[in-house]
Formats: structure tokens, C-alpha cells, sequence
């Protein structure tokens, strides 16, 4: 096996025993038993558990965005259409039979008040969604406000939908987004 294959192998097995079990409940011989590697090679490419979390959270981020990415260009060209294509992706999301919240928040919730690189992973993550955010709303010709609100909104569908189990969090999510973007707009 290259040193590619058991990096992916590696991270392939990290993301699933993480988004399954917790970052913190995985052991280093589990996910070596896992990824079917030995000990030496999985220490060889990461040298602690915290470089395994931080490339994890950097697949898991570069999915986010690509993911994000292709739903709002499906949407088509008109700006409010685009804005609510985020809450269809998060509906998309929440369905499959694997969801169990957003990685990041998970990570911030078990490694965050210990652990200050995961908290500055998550936050550069969440501040990039925002700016995400602000760009769409940059097109409908609300006020900037609009993209935080639309933020937290799409924030807390993640929580609420991983709690619940519910992933009609999603429609209501984006129902609530309609009035938000629809009263921003009227007063932009």
C-alpha cells in the first residue's frame, strides 16, 4: 500500500469512527484496526490524534463548500432562489441515513474548551460559511444583517435536526428564511 492509500485509508476510516462515535471516544488502535494499518505506519503520516482531526475537518470542509457550492449554482441565477438553495441542500443532508449533526460542531462541542486548534478549525469553518452567506445575500440587495440571520437559522437547523431526528427542520428552516429574506428585501 502507498503512503497515499494508507492516508486515505486512514482518513477515510477517522471521518466515519469520528461522525459515528465522537472524536474523543476513538482511540488510536481502533482507528489503526479500522483503516488497516499498523501502528507505525498510522503514527509515520500522523504523529498525534490531533493532526488526524485536523484533516478530517479539512475533508469535511472542503465537502461542505463543494457540496454548498453545486446546490446554490443548481438553483439557477436568481438571488433568493440561491439563498433558499441552502436550506434544500441542508434538507438533502439531514435525510441521509448517516446524519448525526455537523462534524463541527461536534468537534467544537467534545474538543473545543480543550483543544484550541479544533476551536480555531471550527471557527475559520463557520466564518466561511458566513461569508458564504454574505456574498449570496450581497445579490438580492438586503441588508448585510440578512446573511447572519440566514447563518444562525441555518446553524441551528444542523443542531435541532441532529437532536430531534427530524429532518423536516429543514423545510421549517427554510420557511423561516423566506419571511427573513422576503422582509430584508422589502426594507433593502
Amino acid at each position: 500500500m502507498t503512503e497515499d492509500e494508507a492516508r486515505e485509508r486512514i482518513l477515510s476510516a477517522a471521518e466515519d469512527l469520528y461522525y459515528r462515535k465522537g472524536y474523543a471516544a476513538v482511540g488510536m488502535d481502533e482507528l489503526r484496526q479500522t483503516a488497516g494499518v499498523s501502528l507505525r505506519r498510522l503514527y509515520g503520516l500522523f504523529p498525534a490524534k490531533n493532526d488526524i482531526v485536523a484533516a478530517v475537518l479539512a475533508r469535511k470542509h472542503a465537502e461542505w463548500e463543494a457540496g454548498l457550492s453545486t446546490a446554490v449554482a443548481d438553483a439557477g441565477a436568481d438571488p433568493r432562489t440561491r439563498l433558499l438553495a441552502v436550506y434544500g441542500y441542508l434538507e438533502d443532508w439531514f435525510c441521509t441515513d448517516d446524519f448525526r449533526g455537523c462534524a463541527f460542531i461536534n468537534a467544537f462541542g467534545e474538543l473545543g474548551g480543550t483543544n484550541p486548534e479544533v476551536a480555531e478549525i471550527v471557527r475559520t469553518h463557520k466564518a466561511s460559511f458566513q461569508e458564504y452567506m454574505a456574498r449570496l445575500v450581497t445579490g438580492t440587495g438586503a441588508s448585510p444583517l440578512l446573511a447572519a440571520q440566514l447563518s444562525i437559522l441555518a446553524e441551528g437547523a444542523q443542531s435541532t435536526a441532529a437532536i430531534s431526528g427530524d429532518a423536516a427542520v429543514a423545510a421549517q428552516a427554510r420557511g423561516a428564511a423566506e419571511v427573513l429574506i422576503d422582509a430584508a428585501v422589502t426594507a433593502g
